[in-house]
């Protein structure tokens, strides 16, 4: 029995309903749940690497007719990264809401997101990942618009339109695979899919909803407002997990599900508006005037860079290269998810101490708060793509990759989208080193620098270091249809 992979979505599910019956106990309840989480889907990795993939039928209905769901080395890399970025939140979070009612309000949603985001995740089935991402999307909305205020609560709902729209868009691809197929479970549709009217129409249907919900260029604009506005955890998350919750899903559909559906023309297509994000996120970050701007921005920018590898891999055959490109796209996926949540977190600490986020008016910080500049520095590292950073193994393989294939214009992104992410990088850590008093008195060591210190040194050292393993991991056998 597979029964491990139900834990990692119902226990911060169940710890949700936790907080909302004991709103007192929630910091508790949250990082009791956070922990927990992390132990199953420690769990979940280990039985994976050790069996390969695994596959639940709930209820004991075959796959078709009940939920299903499938865990292999994408899902539960993914899940553990999601975990682990979730927990340090979480833990910055009980510093960083100093109110009660705050806490309340925050908890329950915030435990939604993860259970959300774990059962996408791990969903084996076209309508089960539109109820997660539904659920993923509301819970990303009310937890953006938490503060209550003018900005924030603008920036949520225009969210919402956009989130709904791309989700009534992915409704209507997943309507037609069922009209068409009779089925909605990804592996019977993985051996029926063909290169027909139908599939073509759904895979565009249902990949233009998740290009907004990843807010890909041209359609982020209400990426920037909607992060810079939200609370500094929340941004975190939004930034490092839920866009990339739908980037794994255009990933998915992609390589595999759609694989013998896709051409190497709509790839491309893909692949520019990759690089358009990688260049307009790095010139827009280059000239925002505030820090959680900057990140946002930046964002943009990193996903874009994810795009570039869909492009080289649908027209790479089967084999090493392929799959050793593909563990490149997932080291890079993760290294951005851990470097991009240390930001957020590192510039939240700014804000708070010094009552604002304006880089111009920074000088001073990085003597009133030096582990927080130091983990602006060390995400930096990540983000430009420096040694020892997984950011730098990644690109290095995008580069090798564009060689191969002769994409030379994915190159020269690369190099413009580095120089400019140095630019903004140094920007920041300029004014930061500069005279002034940003920070008006010096701080001791606060307990909520510590988690997003983790994270960057998770980003720039671990998976610097440790990048071997991830594509031992991930790569062999990443485009495998059979499930055990």
């Amino acid at each position: 029995m597979n029964n491990l992979l139900i834990w990692p979505i119902m226990l911060p599910l169940l710890a949700a309903l936790a907080a909302v019956i004991l709103p007192a106990q929630v910091n508790r309840i949250g990082i009791t749940a956070g922990l927990a989480s992390l132990v199953a889907v420690v769990l979940l990795l280990s039985r994976v690497a050790t069996e390969g993939p695994l596959l639940l039928a709930l209820g004991g209905w075959t796959p078709g007719l009940g939920i299903a769901l499938r865990a292999d080395a994408l899902s539960v890399s993914l899940i553990l990264m999601v975990s682990l970025v979730a927990l340090a939140a979480g833990i910055y979070a009980t510093g960083y809401f100093a109110k009660q009612d705050d806490r309340a309000r925050f908890w329950p949603l915030w435990l939604l997101l993860v259970s959300a985001l774990h059962a996408l995740l791990l969903s084996a089935d076209l309508f089960n990942i539109y109820v997660t991402l539904e659920l993923l999307g509301i819970t990303a909305v009310a937890l953006a618009a938490i503060k209550a205020e003018r900005d924030a609560v603008e920036a949520a709902l225009r969210y919402l339109v956009v989130g709904l729209l791309g989700s009534l868009m992915f409704l209507a691809g997943v309507a037609l695979i069922y009209a068409r197929y009779g089925t909605l479970d990804m592996i019977a549709l993985g051996d029926s899919m063909q290169p027909e009217p139908a599939a073509w129409v759904a895979l565009a249907l249902m990949s233009t909803g998740l290009l907004i919900k990843c807010a890909l260029f041209p359609l982020h604009f209400w990426l920037p407002p909607a992060h810079a506005n939200a609370p500094a955890p929340v941004s975190a998350a939004l930034s490092a997990l839920v866009v990339k919750a739908a980037f794994y899903l255009v990933a998915r559909f992609w390589l595999d599900l759609f694989d013998g559906v896709v051409t190497v023309d709509a790839a491309r297509l893909l692949g520019l508006l990759g690089a358009a994000a990688v260049l307009w996120g790095s010139w827009q970050a280059l000239r925002a005037q505030r820090l959680k701007l900057l990140a946002a921005y930046s964002t943009v920018a990193q996903l874009g860079y994810l795009f570039l590898f869909l492009p080289l891999l649908v027209m790479m055959p089967p084999g090493t290269a392929r799959d050793t490109a593909f563990g490149a796209l997932v080291l890079l996926a993760i290294t951005h998810g851990f470097a991009k949540s240390a930001l957020f977190l590192s510039i939240g600490v700014i804000q708070q101490r010094a009552g604002h986020d304006r880089i111009a008016e920074l000088g001073g910080t990085a003597r009133r708060l030096p582990v927080t500049t130091f983990t602006l520095a060390l995400a930096g590292v990540a983000l430009i793509g420096l040694p020892p950073s997984g950011t730098f193994l990644a690109k290095w393989e995008l580069l090798s990759s564009a060689f191969a294939a002769g994409e030379w214009l994915w190159v020269a992104v690369v190099a413009l989208g580095s120089v400019l992410a140095a630019a903004y990088t140094f920007r920041v850590l300029g004014h930061a080193f500069g005279p002034g008093e940003g920070v008006a008195h010096v701080l001791a060591w606060r307990r909520e620098e510590l988690p997003s210190l983790v994270l960057a040194l998770i980003a720039t050292v671990v998976l610097g270091l440790g990048a071997a393993y991830v594509w031992q991991f991930v790569a062999p056998g990443a485009f495998a249809a059979e499930v055990l």
